[in-house]
């Protein structure tokens, strides 16, 4: 039997004090013309509000301990989250010395089912959270604002299927927080888009040309769609 590593003070790793290991998930999604966040409520006396986590069990990837969490609190499957930030700060959980891997995902609303123990909360609007999760929300938002100033819809927000430019800057508005310049919003966005050869018909004026996402038109010929 081979005897257990030491370091060059002679130190097995058993010797060092460590850090229990949780993940907590922000989900984000658009709601009622708002961006919102999923939170889950605890039960009994000291019940309180915070995001879906766990702590991560032995032999347990990340990402298997985010999807069981946000299972079994908040109803979910099917996720596809990624890793956001590590939350360290020694004095952050009362409960000892916790360090959290935040995760992010951003879904449509109908991806997420109503639960008893769960309900999405405009990210402007955020009640008290434990620990440090109002900075886990902060940071999934300018993650998410970051990805949409830059592409079009990459959380795949809107509706399957072709959509107008105008359809596009009204949800890219409502995850930005902010209003945008409808001719800007295009010169930016078209070059990442693709023509479908359709048109939708409106109330008033031409007919507005419908369109998908470059990359979405690339996965219906056999990619991953989301």
């Amino acid at each position: 039997m081979s005897s257990p590593y030491r370091d060059s003070h002679g130190r097995t790793l058993e010797d060092y004090p460590r850090p229990s290991l949780a993940v907590d998930t922000a989900v984000l999604t658009v709601a009622d013309e708002r961006l919102c966040v999923l939170l889950a409520r605890t039960t009994g006396a000291a019940g309180d509000t915070r995001l879906p986590g766990t702590f991560v069990h032995p032999g347990e990837t990340l990402v298997r301990a985010v999807l069981r969490s946000l299972q079994l609190k908040a109803g979910v499957v099917g996720l596809r989250p990624r890793q956001l930030h590590v939350f360290d700060a020694p004095d952050r959980d009362d409960r000892g010395w916790v360090v959290s891997v935040a995760h992010l995902d951003a879904v449509r609303a109908d991806r997420i089912p109503a639960h008893e123990q769960a309900t999405l909360v405009p990210v402007d609007e955020l009640p008290p959270l434990k620990y440090d999760h109002d900075e886990i929300v902060r940071s999934a938002v300018a993650a998410l604002r970051s990805d949409y100033r830059r592409w079009p819809d990459p959380a795949a927000l809107l509706p399957d299927g072709p959509f107008t430019v105008r359809d596009l800057r009204l949800l890219h508005e409502l995850v930005l927080g902010q209003r945008l310049v409808a001719d800007t919003f295009r010169r930016t966005m078209l070059p990442h888009l693709r023509a479908v050869g359709e048109s939708r018909g409106g109330a008033r004026g031409k007919p507005a040309e419908l369109y998908l996402r470059a990359e979405q038109h690339a996965d219906d010929k056999g990619g991953d769609a989301r």
